[in-house]
């Protein structure tokens, strides 16, 4: 009876230890907004999220699906060994099976998958992967959160695979190559982005906070929406900067269609003030940095100068929190589609924008 009990203790230790251990090996890794569900699938939301993994052999196929309340098709790129390997397209309806094309003669490979357009095209459920895994392990960065509109989306920056003039709006997406993505990988931070095309920071790109949210109004949860039924977010990135880019949209004339009231700056400071202190909360430590637009220039250019110096001020005494800094992007006539910047247009706003932030990074 004394060596059942003493064989049985030494099975459960052996179990307990072997499950400890692959608890603490990954095979996956998630990056950005995602949902995590069981059995290693996850929806990457997010633009520019991802997941990532190692794997052995020349042998390697991906399951993905386009979510949506609607059905549509969507877009990942990927990155094999380090290299951009282009754009995949996920037709709409059941998962998919896509085969990636091993080159490298490499024993071990690494793939990462990222989504190419933003939160508001629909999710991008990653169902496995039939590669020979092996462990892949994060390594640790400092981490930058980019919050922000179509600019900071890398929407209608990339008509390589459909021209500007036919095609969805998120056929020209390619978040991969935003400023945001870009410049992080310039300078090897982590990054997080929180962003959605046509919003604002009191009224929208053709909407006065009527029909549509805000940033304020979505930025807690998960998918960037008001959906109550999604998860909130778990802010468990905890960035060392937050970039704000928001105000393009409140300067915007809309449609020139719709009833668009003249800009309110009193709105927007205030708007802008209280979404701070709300970012505060979550990220108590993070240096925030908010940001003029590269496309508002002119006398809505100096209001837009205004406000910020204005929404700075308004934390001048406080002392627990960095102190908030200003970044001005030059002028720019972007080459993407509807008026955007495209692929390389942010090449220049990411060569612009990362010394400014290594600095900062630096000195904290």
């Amino acid at each position: 009876m004394f060596l059942k009990k003493i064989s049985f203790l030494i099975s459960f230790l052996l179990i307990s230890f072997l499950v400890s251990s692959q608890n603490k090996t990954n095979t996956f890794l998630y990056e950005g907004r995602v949902e995590k569900l069981p059995n290693n699938n996850v929806v990457l939301i997010g633009t520019a999220s991802s997941v990532s993994f190692n794997f052995t052999g020349s042998e390697c196929k991906i399951t993905l699906q386009s979510v949506d309340s609607w059905e549509h098709h969507n877009y990942v790129s990927l990155v094999l060994d380090g290299k951009y390997i282009g754009k995949l397209r996920i037709e709409k309806g059941a998962a998919q099976s896509f085969p990636i094309k091993v080159t490298s003669d490499k024993k071990e490979h690494t793939l990462e998958i990222y989504k190419t357009t933003e939160a508001h095209s629909g999710g991008i459920l990653f169902a496995g992967t039939t590669a020979k895994l092996t462990s892949i392990t994060s390594k640790k960065k400092k981490k930058i959160e980019f919050i922000g509109d179509s600019i900071t989306c890398g929407a209608a920056s990339d008509p390589s695979d459909v021209p500007c003039d036919k095609g969805e709006y998120f056929d020209h997406h390619n978040g991969y190559y935003a400023y945001g993505p870009v410049l992080s990988r310039e300078i090897g931070v982590d990054y997080l982005m929180s962003s959605v095309s046509g919003i604002g920071m009191y009224r929208n790109w053709n909407d006065e906070n009527k029909d549509e949210a805000i940033m304020p109004d979505v930025y807690e949860n998960l998918y960037l929406t008001k959906d109550n039924s999604k998860p909130k977010y778990d802010f468990a990135f905890q960035p060392d900067i937050i970039s704000i880019a928001l105000g393009t949209n409140d300067f915007s004339g809309g449609d020139g269609k719709k009833e668009r009231l003249l800009f309110n700056p009193e709105k927007y400071v205030t708007n802008y003030i209280n979404f701070i202190k709300m970012l505060y909360k979550h990220n108590p430590n993070a240096q925030i940095v908010i940001t003029n637009s590269p496309m508002v220039g002119g006398e809505r250019g100096v209001v837009f100068e205004d406000c910020l110096n204005k929404v700075k001020a308004a934390f001048a005494s406080d002392k627990t929190h960095k102190e908030i800094q200003i970044f001005k992007f030059k002028p720019m006539t972007p080459k993407g589609c509807s008026g955007h910047p495209d692929v390389a247009d942010h090449k220049v706003l990411a060569d612009e924008y990362a010394p400014f932030l290594k600095k900062l990074l630096n000195e904290k």
